[in-house]
Formats: C-alpha cells, structure tokens, sequence
C-alpha cells in the first residue's frame, strides 16, 4: 500500500513539474524567437546593439530553469566593453545555453503541454457521466484525443486510463523534459564545488563582520552606559564616606543617587545580556517572543506563527532579532499605519514574512539596518528579498534552514 502511495505522489510531483516546465518552456520560447529577430537585423548590422540584450534574456531564461531544477546558476552577463561580449560569446556556458533554448522551447513545451492535457482530459472524462445530460444534443459527442467516444460510461473509463497513463509515464515525461536543462544548464565539472566554496567564503565573511559589528555594539554599550553608571556609584560612595560623620543629610543624598545610578547600570546590563540572547526565547518559544515584538510594535501589528516544536537556538534568536530590526524600521522610517508579521515552517527551512503599508524607499545602503539583517541571514546560508517600492508597500522575505 505504501508503494502505490508514493508512486501516486510521485506522479502528481511529476505533473506540477511538467507544468512548471511549460512556463519555462514558453519563456524559453520568447527568448528564441528575439534572438531569431536579433540574427535577422544583424544580417543589416542593427542586431549587432541588440546582441548583450539578447544575451541577458538568454541568460535570466536559463536562469529561471535552472532556478526550477536547482541547479547553480552562473553570473550575470556583463554588459561593459566589447571585449568582454566576445569573452562571453566564446564563454562554453552561452554556448550550452544556446544549445538548451531550442530543445526545451520545442520538446521541453510538447511535454509539458502533454503534463497538463492528460490531467485536464483525465478530470474532464472521469466526471463526464454526472453532467453530460446538462450538454445540448449537438455538442454532446466527446473525444479522447483523436478519437470520438460512445456512452458516458466508456468516456468515464478514458478518464481513468488517462490517469494510469500519468501513473505510468508522468515521471519518464519529467526526465525527459529535464533532460536538456539537467545536461546543458549545469556548471561544468568542478564549478559546482569552486562556486559553492565561494559562497561560503563570502558568507563566513559576512559571518565574521556581523560577529564584529556585534562585539562592538555590546562594547560600546557597556562602555557608554554601564560602566558610567558604576563610575558614578563610585564617585557618590566617596562623597558618602567622607561624609557620612560630618553631614549625615548630604550622606543620604548621595546614597540615594548612588543607588539610582546602581539600578540604572543594572537595568542596562539587563537590556544587553537580552540583546546577546533573549531569555523570552527560552522561556516562551519563537512564538511568545514575536508576540511581545508584535504587541510593542509603534504601529497595529498582525502576527501568524505557524511553527510545531522548537528550531535551533541560533536560528529562533536569528529570526527574532530580524523581526526585532524589521519592526524598529517599520516603527521609524516607514510611516506606515499597519505592519503584519508571518512566521511558518516549512520542511527544513524557517520562512519569515514582514510587510507594511508604509511609504516604501527601504534602501540598504541608508543606514537602516538592513544590511545587517542581510549579513546575519546570509551567514546562516539563508535567504533575504526585499521588495520596497517607491510609494509602498513593504516586503520582506527570508528564510533560514533550521534542519529537518
């Protein structure tokens, strides 16, 4: 029972694949036929300006597929000098490229498009006996593909054999249709480990300055704050030695002020352990954290957390300083009337969801924090979108592995 199971769920796998592929193949096709328009007016010498832009949605289409199939994706074109368009005219990944926009836009659509005919087909003709009498006589004859069907019934049994056509060949019709995109749009030999050691330098990078950034910030507040305030409960415990015998009522004073000052250090030295690592986070969970985030919030702030059982500690902490940061910019430079919060888990990864309906703007170079939240994500090999337009409103995505 549990193999019939799992071929049903890898036959409805394979036709959400196929049907991802024919958007692909459709932008494939798009692409194929401005690079036809390209070559025609380069045999005028115009294509000749059109070739980077035909380069970079050659590009950003391979992309897409391999975006689909997860596989590493190269860098940008460049679209500089003319010596480095001949680079990336010799460049084997163009090449293979171009050797992959044919092949899919023609096969990679016709198996695609059969991905989504047969389970159309199959629901159509399967529930064709309930409703045909609600059809007028002269359109009552259907068809199952070439061929016209008697009785209602025997169009009701090709539903079901279009159903065990996908049980049976769905997932060939994936292989084949990723065949092309599988072979000709992966990173040659050895890229695939050079590119990823790249990534995670840059990330441990990233890792490191954000570490620094945060040693500093506990530095400074520790040495602007904290370590002021026992200077002063220092400074007024002298005053009150020395005065303690000859004037009791200015011994008190400074006492007093003694002990406000130690209560202030205290509190300060509170709010810095709780910015290293929240202790709400391990009383009350991810969830209660973001809740007392939420509720504190400058503006009304909607919050959704749907995540069963506990993450790592690094990663709850992570999530919650970005939704603590992400609150603040709402809080400070949105002028936003509402901000909405959504957390869920799903499969091996944390996915977080900040939005406002502020004024929008949110650059990361202007000082907002932003870049730090990149940085800390990034260094937990996360991902972080940002989607701010001018006028509003606010997006932002990330999401954190937090195992399986």
């Amino acid at each position: 029972m549990t193999r019939v199971w799992q071929r049903l769920w890898a036959s409805l796998d394979a036709v959400a694949r196929l049907i991802g592929g024919l958007g692909t193949a459709l932008l494939a096709m798009a692409v194929l036929v401005w690079i036809g328009v390209v070559a025609l007016l380069g045999c005028v010498g115009v294509g000749v300006l059109l070739v980077p832009s035909a380069l970079r949605l050659l590009r950003a289409g391979a992309n897409r597929e391999r975006v689909r199939l997860d596989v590493l994706a190269p860098g940008p074109v460049p679209r500089e000098t003319r010596a480095a368009l001949r680079a990336v005219l010799r460049d084997v990944t163009v090449r293979r490229e171009l050797a992959w926009l044919p092949l899919h836009a023609t096969v990679g659509f016709s198996v695609g498009f059969m991905g989504l005919a047969l389970p159309v087909t199959m629901l159509q003709n399967t529930t064709y006996p309930f409703w045909y009498h609600l059809l007028p006589p002269e359109d009552n004859a259907p068809s199952f593909f070439f061929w016209t069907v008697k009785g209602p019934w025997a169009v009701g049994m090709a539903g079901v054999l279009c159903g065990a056509l996908i049980v049976a060949f769905g997932p060939a019709l994936m292989r084949v249709q990723e065949w092309p995109g599988r072979h000709l749009l992966a990173p040659p030999p050895g890229a695939d480990l050079s590119l990823r050691i790249a990534e995670l330098t840059a990330t441990r990078a990233a890792a490191l300055d954000a570490h620094a950034a945060e040693l500093r910030r506990i530095e400074r507040s520790l040495h602007d704050g904290t370590q002021n305030r026992l200077v002063t409960v220092n400074v007024l415990l002298g005053a009150v030695r020395r005065a303690v015998d000859r004037d009791p009522a200015t011994a008190h004073a400074a006492l007093d002020r003694a002990q406000d000052a130690a209560e202030q250090a205290l509190s300060e030295l509170r709010a810095v352990a709780r910015s290293i690592l929240p202790p709400v986070l391990a009383d009350r969970g991810l969830a209660g954290a973001l809740a007392g985030l939420a509720g504190s919030c400058g503006v009304p702030c909607e919050l959704v957390v749907d995540v069963p059982g506990r993450c790592a500690a690094s990663v709850e902490a992570t999530a919650y300083f970005v939704v603590a940061e992400a609150l603040s910019n709402v809080t400070k430079h949105s002028g936003a009337t509402t901000a909405a919060v959504q957390v869920a888990r799903r499969g091996d990864r944390l996915m977080l969801r900040i939005d406002d309906d502020g004024r929008g703007g949110a650059d990361e170079n202007g000082g907002s924090g932003l870049a730090g939240i990149r940085r800390r994500i990034e260094a937990y090999d996360g991902r972080f979108t940002l989607d701010s337009p001018a006028g509003g409103p606010t997006t932002m995505r990330v999401e954190l592995p937090c195992g399986s």
